[in-house]
């Protein structure tokens, strides 16, 4: 499980920040340049965020599923010279700002290009979408059905769905299933091409020696296939009503903690039935990248639960999590490599349970510049064992941290340390500070290569900004002048393979 056999560096950006002139990053040509970007640059490594359709605020950590795809990464282009849609119906799809995701533009445009493509598509690709549907029969066919009925309620939450069909009556089941037929097959459809221009594009980036490393959300939205067709998995009622929600106390990211609102884990039944459902989900994370970062680690060992009804989330209290069990029930799985996200309220127990674990875990730069005492963050104190970060999708670019969050003790003690100077930029010298630490991995979001501020933040947690999950890179900055930078200090600290 253990990847950090060797010194290299890779870069952050989710597939929804690739430029390109359709609202949103897609799977198509654009990511393609971006290998090869990541090539010229000397990089081996490509962090991504979830691929899952996003839920809530747009956000891919409250996602109404732990398996699909999202449909809006498709690149449409490439459908276009399959003949599924026409120049004209592609065209139709372009949105003139290169710096946004524009999540209402994509809504907007999608639907009727994915129904058209389907009308086109089914009887080409019929007999591939049943052949899929039985390859992923753990996880589509509860999917799909979901999407459908999603789609017939006119988009209202599964609380809001009719009684036989919310508590899967088998009556009101078969008779669901019957109507969506059709409708299920759609879904399946966009699905089928998903997995297939996803895996078309891992191979590409495999085959010119980069690696996907994905992410894994830990939980669920309340919302989700998961919560309807195995509410056993969650500490639900019979109504789908929880007791208590997901959610983080007070940490360096909010003096408020974080209610994220998700259902947690009934961890009792996933220890009887050996983690069925975790080990299902962790052979498909092995199928889609090459290793995976686990999102909130630290639940493995305990989580914050907030009772439901709770005003803030520092009503909530610490629950033991499923521990080693789980740890090992995911190592048993072939071709899963793990990276644990080891953040947030660490007290000496969890951070005994992560090293247990032997799973590396991350050093975030913007957290290791205490101008008094001593950090683990710290370039000279990272394991050897671990992933350096200037910065991820949830802290302040490096730059937006220096001159806007930072104290001046703090700003002081990072230009000495890092040595930082105007004339190179002050991103790149964070990036200097993450390759020359002892991790054996060392991962920079593309903003901070940029040198961007506050502007370029893709999340800020506990927040529904506009602006979360929008940011996009411009064609223009994946440019000779950055990769042979950015290549050249590969080279100075030895990440080159």
């Amino acid at each position: 499980m253990n990847m950090l056999t060797y010194r290299t560096s890779g870069i952050l950006l989710p597939v929804s920040a690739l430029p390109g002139p359709y609202g949103i990053g897609t799977l198509g040509r654009e990511a393609r340049n971006f290998v090869d970007f990541l090539v010229q640059a000397g990089q081996h490594y490509w962090q991504i965020l979830p691929l899952v359709p996003p839920g809530d605020g747009d956000s891919p950590y409250m996602s109404p599923s732990s398996f699909a795809g999202n449909p809006w990464f498709l690149d449409l282009e490439e459908l276009a010279e399959e003949g599924l849609l026409t120049e004209e119906e592609v065209a139709s799809a372009r949105w003139s700002n290169p710096d946004r995701v524009d999540y209402g533009w994509v809504r907007k445009s999608r639907p009727d290009l994915f129904e058209a493509a389907w009308k086109r598509g089914e009887a080409v690709y019929g007999e591939k979408v049943d052949a899929f549907l039985e390859e992923e029969r753990d996880w589509l066919p509860d999917f799909v059905l979901y999407q459908a009925a999603k789609e017939k309620y006119e988009g209202a939450a599964l609380r809001d769905w009719p009684d036989g069909v919310r508590t899967r009556e088998r009556g009101a089941m078969d008779a669901l299933r019957k109507e969506l037929r059709e409708r299920c097959r759609y879904y399946a459809f966009l699905q089928y091409l998903f997995f297939r221009q996803w895996t078309a594009l891992k191979a590409y980036a495999n085959e010119r020696n980069v690696r996907i490393l994905g992410d894994l959300p830990i939980y669920v939205s309340p919302d989700s296939a998961e919560v309807w067709a195995q509410p056993a998995l969650f500490q639900l009622d019979e109504d789908f009503v929880p007791a208590a929600v997901a959610g983080v106390p007070p940490d360096a990211f909010t003096d408020q903690g974080q209610h994220w609102g998700n259902p947690l884990y009934d961890w009792d039944y996933h220890k009887k039935t050996g983690f069925a459902w975790w080990r299902r989900r962790g052979a498909h994370m092995a199928r889609l990248y090459d290793a995976v970062r686990i999102d909130h680690f630290r639940a493995f060992h305990t989580y914050w639960a907030i009772p439901a009804g709770a005003e803030s989330a520092k009503e909530g209290r610490w629950e033991p999590g499923p521990g080693m069990d789980l740890v090992k029930a995911l190592e048993e799985i072939p071709g899963l490599t793990l990276i644990a996200e080891d953040l947030g309220d660490l007290d000496e127990d969890v951070r005994n349970f992560i090293a247990e674990s032997g799973l590396p875990g991350m050093r975030i730069l913007v957290y290791a510049f205490d101008p008094v005492g001593e950090s683990a963050y710290l370039p000279h104190n990272c394991l050897p064992n671990s992933v350096a970060y200037t910065g991820t999708h949830d802290t302040p670019t490096f730059v937006q941290w220096l001159f806007d969050e930072a104290s001046p003790a703090e700003r002081e003690y990072a230009m000495d340390y890092l040595c930082l100077r105007a004339e190179e930029g002050y991103g790149w010298g964070g990036v200097r500070g993450a390759w020359a630490s002892p991790s054996r991995l060392a991962i920079a979001p593309m903003q901070d290569l940029l040198g961007l501020g506050a502007d370029a933040r893709m999340n800020a947690p506990g927040t529904m900004g506009t602006h979360n999950w929008s940011w996009r890179v411009r064609r223009e900055a994946l440019n000779p002048d950055v990769s042979s930078h950015l290549r050249h200090l590969t080279r100075v600290y030895r990440r080159c393979l």
